[in-house]
């Protein structure tokens, strides 16, 4: 199932802040993203109803199986992409934002063949 590009900055922020943080409250993702409380707590709920993320009485996020999945996906492209930018030369706040967008537009069989051809000369993080 496809779901939004902001959809996906969601969930890979929510792994990114549990990885960082443990827990993972609106509040820190509205922070993280510098997005408005409100905004934030309108995109949790509609992840919540279509099963992505899991909140429990104490305000507290975390991704479910599929919202895992997608977030681990695009968390991946992300990492390597950077990495692989920044090692052809370009500056590290470019290769981000171009990685950032890149990641959920390109698709697994292009990313699949790009890393399966980076990873032959050099290794990158994948993981």
């Amino acid at each position: 199932m496809k779901i939004q590009e902001s959809a996906e900055n969601y969930l890979e922020t929510i792994l990114v802040l549990k990885n960082r943080n443990g827990l993972v409250r609106s509040i820190d993702i509205a922070n993280e993203l510098e997005f408005s409380k409100p905004s934030v707590s309108i995109a949790m709920k509609n992840l919540r109803e279509n099963g992505y993320i899991n909140v429990d009485n104490k305000g507290y996020i975390t991704l479910a199986e599929k919202g895992r999945e997608i977030a681990e996906k695009i968390y991946e492209r992300h990492t390597f992409l950077s990495a692989w930018f920044i090692e052809l030369g370009i500056d590290p706040k470019v290769a981000v934002e171009d990685a950032c967008r890149m990641e959920h537009i390109i698709s697994g069989e292009t990313f699949e063949a790009i890393k399966k051809h980076v990873n032959k000369i050099k290794k990158f993080p994948s993981d």
